[in-house]
């Protein structure tokens, strides 16, 4: 039995950051998941794959998994590699690219 404790990155659906700064403890599945051949349903026996834990802060969640003795990997959230740019920089007279309608 192992878990994973991430922080969630937003959805494609986010404009904002709400919900971005908790972080997670979800369980490795421990068995594969199945295939009905009738009405084509994924199933799975592992009832473990259901539990998602949420946290405020990464410490929180690695302490409950030390204290439960539960197996865990710690994955870092990615840093968001945009560049901010505002409406004005469309009409700089330094573009590098001419503006046109």
């Amino acid at each position: 039995m192992s878990a994973r404790i991430y922080s969630p990155a937003k959805t494609a659906m986010q404009s904002g950051k709400a919900k971005t700064g908790r972080w997670i403890l979800e369980f490795e599945p421990e068995k594969p998941r199945k295939i009905d051949p009738l009405m084509g349903y994924t199933s799975s026996a592992d009832m473990k794959s259901q539990i998602k834990l949420s946290f405020e802060t990464r410490e929180e969640a690695v302490a409950y998994a030390k204290k439960q003795g539960v197996a865990f990997r710690v994955e870092e959230p990615k840093e968001l590699r945009r560049r901010q740019i505002s409406y004005a920089e469309n009409f700089r007279y330094d573009r590098k690219t001419p503006w046109t309608h």
